[in-house]
C-alpha cells in the first residue's frame, strides 16, 4: 500500500485486534448493542442505526393559498428550482452558494438549511442527491488515500498538515488504508497538538479526523464511509464534560434534526476513549485544573442521561454520573498538568494497548 510503516510492534494492536474481530462478529450476527428506553417523540433509537425518524411522527402541512404558509411555500419552490437546475446540469452547490444566489429573499443561511432538511426529509433522500453540498470544516491525517470525484489523488499521510475533509464524500473512490483504528478528536487545538507530536507516525498505521467541535455533515459522512468500507475500530477523544459527550453521541448516535438520514451518518460502533471522568481521579489530576460545572452544563448532562440509548451504555452511564457526583468537568488539555506530551506519549499510547475504552 506504500505506507511508510513507524509504529509500534505488531503486539502492541493486540488489544485492537481483538476489537475488530469482536466488531466483525457482531456484523456477521446482524447484531448490535442492546437497545431499551423510551424514545423521543420524533424519533426511535434502533441499536445499529442510531436515532431515526419514526413513520408516524408529526407532520406540517404548507398551503399555497395560506396567507401564514405563503413565505415557506414560496422558499420551497424556489429552492427546488435550483436543485431541478443542479441535477439536469449534473452540477454541485453549497447551501452557501444557494443563499448568495438570493440573500435578501433568504433573509439569513439558517432559512436556507432548514428548507433545504425539509426538501431532503419530504423527498426521503440524502441531502447530496439534491445535488447540494455543504461546506466542510473537518480534516483528516494519517494511512489513508483516495481518489475525488474530479481524478485528484489524495494522500492523508501525516505530516504538519492535515486534508480538508472533502466536500462530496459520495464522489470518493478507490479508497485504501491498513489502518488499525481511526480517532476522532473533538477539537482542532487538540487535532493540531496530536500532530505536532508526531501521533499519527508513531501508532501507525492510524487514521485520525476531527470536525473542530459539532461535526457538519461531510465529516460524519467520511466517518461512516470509512467504517462502511473498513470496518475498523473507532474511537472518540473529547472532553470530559457534556458537551464533548454530545458531540461523541452525535458521531455514534446521531441527532434528531438529522434523524431522516441516520443510516447514512451513523456509526453506533464507535467507542469512547476518553478523556473519560473517572481518569480524573486516576491520574490524580489537581482540582485547580478541573472546571465547575455550570447550570446549563448540569441540564445538558441531565437530559443525555434521559436519552434511550443511555440504558444500553452502562459504563457510559457510569462515567456520566462520576461528573455529575463531583460538579466538575475537564478539558483534555489538562493532562498537561502531567507533562507536556502526556496525552500523545502515554495517555493515548496506553488506552489503545491495554483497551481502555468503553
Amino acid at each position: 500500500m506504500a505506507f511508510a510503516p513507524m509504529g509500534p510492534e505488531a503486539s502492541f494492536f493486540k488489544a485492537l485486534d481483538q476489537h475488530r474481530a469482536s466488531l466483525l462478529a457482531s456484523l456477521r450476527r446482524g447484531g448490535g448493542e442492546p437497545a431499551g428506553g423510551r424514545s423521543p417523540p420524533a424519533s426511535r433509537f434502533e441499536d445499529s442505526v442510531g436515532l431515526q425518524m419514526v413513520s408516524h411522527c408529526t407532520m406540517r402541512k404548507i398551503r399555497s393559498d395560506s396567507p401564514k404558509s405563503i413565505k415557506i411555500f414560496a422558499l420551497i419552490l424556489k429552492i427546488l428550482s435550483m436543485i431541478y437546475k443542479l441535477v439536469q446540469s449534473n452540477t454541485y452547490a453549497t447551501k452557501r452558494d444557494i443563499y448568495y444566489t438570493d440573500s435578501q429573499f433568504f433573509g439569513n443561511q439558517t432559512v436556507v438549511d432548514n428548507v433545504i432538511n425539509d426538501i431532503s426529509c419530504m423527498l426521503k433522500v440524502p441531502r447530496r442527491c439534491l445535488h447540494i453540498l455543504s461546506t466542510s470544516k473537518g480534516l483528516i491525517a494519517g494511512n489513508l488515500k483516495y481518489i475525488e470525484e474530479d481524478g485528484t489523488k489524495v494522500n492523508c499521510t501525516c505530516g504538519a498538515t492535515a486534508v480538508s475533509v472533502p466536500s462530496n464524500i459520495q464522489g470518493l473512490k478507490n479508497l485504501i488504508t491498513d489502518a488499525k483504528f481511526l480517532l476522532i478528536v473533538e477539537k482542532d487545538a487538540t487535532f493540531q497538538r496530536l500532530l505536532d507530536d508526531n501521533f499519527c507516525n508513531k501508532m501507525a498505521p492510524c487514521i485520525m479526523v476531527t470536525g473542530k467541535g459539532v461535526p457538519d455533515l461531510n465529516t460524519r459522512l467520511l466517518v461512516k464511509k470509512l467504517w462502511d468500507i473498513f470496518h475498523i475500530p473507532i474511537f472518540t477523544l473529547v472532553d470530559a464534560d457534556p458537551h464533548g459527550i454530545e458531540i461523541m453521541c452525535i458521531y455514534k448516535y446521531g441527532s434528531v434534526s438529522m434523524s431522516f438520514e441516520a443510516h447514512n451518518l451513523t456509526v453506533p460502533a464507535i467507542r469512547w476513549l476518553g478523556l473519560l471522568p473517572s481518569d480524573i481521579k486516576r491520574l490524580h489530576i489537581p482540582k485547580e485544573s478541573l472546571i465547575p460545572l455550570t447550570k446549563h452544563d448540569q441540564m445538558k448532562l441531565d437530559s443525555i442521561l434521559k436519552r434511550p440509548y443511555i440504558t444500553c451504555q452502562p459504563f457510559w452511564r457510569k462515567e456520566m454520573e462520576i461528573m455529575a457526583e463531583s460538579k466538575m468537568k475537564a478539558e483534555i488539555q489538562s493532562l498537561a498538568f502531567l507533562s507536556s506530551d502526556y496525552l500523545s506519549r502515554v495517555y493515548l499510547p496506553n488506552k489503545l494497548k491495554f483497551g481502555g475504552w468503553i
